[in-house]
């Protein structure tokens, strides 16, 4: 009897650590400072957080040479996705290792106390536990892949839509007379902070420490990686070689930009008829045949038994 207490309050003691080591971590919120002093919050998956702790014990065996061009490729992906500082290639291919121990030994560990919870009636057959087993040890496999995925998306998303109005504003101050830094300077002045925006700035920003305009438009275009900012700063670049008006070729670009915008917004209108088929023949052509069909076939049952 005195072993059971003292072993159920040593679990009651494990228990409350574990939930206030939890609770320390959810409440911190990572910030990155930028350039002009302003605090962009990043959010890391909780997850993430709790386990970066014992992360710098595997992150030894991602530093040989034969993981150098996967720790590139990650890191580039990382930097896009605007974690530059927070998380490097090695933390994150860590992670990739940890999470499936650590989350998928809970969740199968949680999901087999369900299974012998429900007693021998509705106890399911040792191929549906496997089967169960596998899924969820699949699904925690691929999840810092996919949560890095979404968050690039998400970031590559927001610079697309924003870039055509920024665009627009540089035209309009550079043809109004201001050099090209002054009107990217008054620019992001007068925009609420977003990806585009700490881009822009952290622009700005090596430009007066030092770097030339040419070298700072490209390691912006290395940084977020995407097709439309490579267009527009090999434009840029072009132009300051050449001694081409900058007004004349931030006009073409916010030309092309405004109608890639509306062929993306086209092709996503054409889209949208595919995307809705499946939940209208799932989820609302079942309950209109019922509304409908319903009173017919109770009637039809009726008569049957009758």
């Amino acid at each position: 009897m005195h072993n059971k207490a003292l072993l159920s309050a040593l679990w009651a003691l494990f228990a409350g650590g574990i939930s206030w080591y939890c609770l320390t971590v959810a409440r911190e919120i990572t910030y990155v400072t930028l350039a002009d002093g302003r605090r962009q919050e990043r959010s890391i998956p909780l997850l993430f957080r709790l386990l970066l702790p014992i992360v710098p014990n595997l992150t030894p065996l991602f530093r040989v040479e034969r993981f150098a061009k996967s720790r590139e490729r990650a890191d580039r992906r990382l930097v896009a996705a605007g974690y530059e500082g927070l998380l490097n290639a090695e933390e994150f291919f860590s992670l990739r290792i940890l999470v499936p121990l650590v989350l998928g030994t809970v969740w199968i560990l949680a999901t087999a106390a369900v299974f012998a919870s429900t007693g021998k009636v509705g106890v399911p057959s040792a191929r549906t536990k496997v089967f169960f087993y596998l899924v969820e040890l699949l699904c925690v496999v691929i999840y810092p892949s996919s949560w890095l995925n979404r968050s690039l998306a998400q970031r590559h998303k927001s610079v697309q839509r924003a870039l055509p109005f920024v665009l627009d504003l540089l035209t309009l101050s550079v043809e109004a007379g201001l050099d090209f830094m002054s009107g990217l300077q008054r620019t992001i002045e007068r925009r609420q902070m977003d990806p585009l925006g700490e881009e822009l700035l952290r622009v700005i920003r090596e430009i007066q420490l030092g770097k030339t305009r040419k070298e700072s438009l490209r390691a912006m275009a290395l940084r977020i990686d995407m097709q439309d900012i490579r267009s527009v700063t090999s434009s840029l670049i072009q132009a300051d070689e050449l001694g081409v008006s900058v007004g004349s070729i931030l006009r073409i670009q916010s030309d092309q930009m405004r109608a890639r915008r509306f062929e993306r917004a086209e092709k996503l209108a054409n889209e949208a008829p595919v995307k809705m088929l499946f939940p209208l023949v799932a989820f609302i052509f079942p309950a209109v045949f019922l509304v409908l069909m319903g009173p017919f076939v109770a009637q039809v049952l009726n008569q049957g038994v009758l």
